[in-house]
């Protein structure tokens, strides 16, 4: 059967559609800063948006997915993160994340990427084949929180760093 919505890459009219999808999705989320949007608006306009795709439905936009470049300290490259990913609440729990998620990933496959990482929550990434590995971690997450997919080639090891966006804390 073929799914309800498409996964598209975003375009400029996407971006206040993109801030009030993802404010809307962390709205409730007691482990949200509620900064995500000032994530994504500082990471695009860093240009370091690496890949940005929306899912849309009925002519609406109801989801998003953010992919950047981070810096792991052994100077392994290729290496990206994952987040925020966002979904409208009311359409949370129709495999539009999950479709958001696998599309973001090939992606980065097709692009040469070597591994992705998140923080994140842990019953809902390992569906995808990430998961915890002691030789990469990111200070100041708790280990069960940090998970990693490696892509391509040999796994990263040392210390993840995000990109500076993910600091933002209100509009730019």
């Amino acid at each position: 059967m073929k799914p309800k919505f498409l996964i598209r890459d975003e375009t400029a009219a996407d971006i206040g559609a993109i801030r009030d999808v993802t404010a809307a999705a962390f709205q409730t989320m007691a482990y949200s800063r509620h900064t995500e949007q000032y994530i994504i608006e500082e990471l695009r306009a860093a240009n370091a948006l690496a890949v940005s795709l929306v899912a849309e439905r009925d002519g609406r936009l109801v989801g998003h997915i953010a992919f950047s470049p981070v810096t792991v300290s052994d100077d392994s490259q290729g290496w990206y993160g994952l987040g925020p990913v966002s979904v409208l609440p009311a359409y949370q729990h129709q495999c539009i994340g999950k479709a958001l998620v696998e599309e973001g990933l090939a992606r980065l496959k097709t692009a040469g990427a070597q591994g992705c990482c998140l923080v994140g929550h842990p019953e809902y990434y390992v569906k995808f084949g990430f998961r915890n590995m002691p030789e990469l971690v990111c200070e100041g997450v708790p280990p069960e929180y940090f998970f990693v997919l490696p892509l391509g080639g040999e796994a990263a090891q040392g210390t993840v760093t995000f990109h500076e966006a993910f600091s933002a804390e209100g509009p730019g």
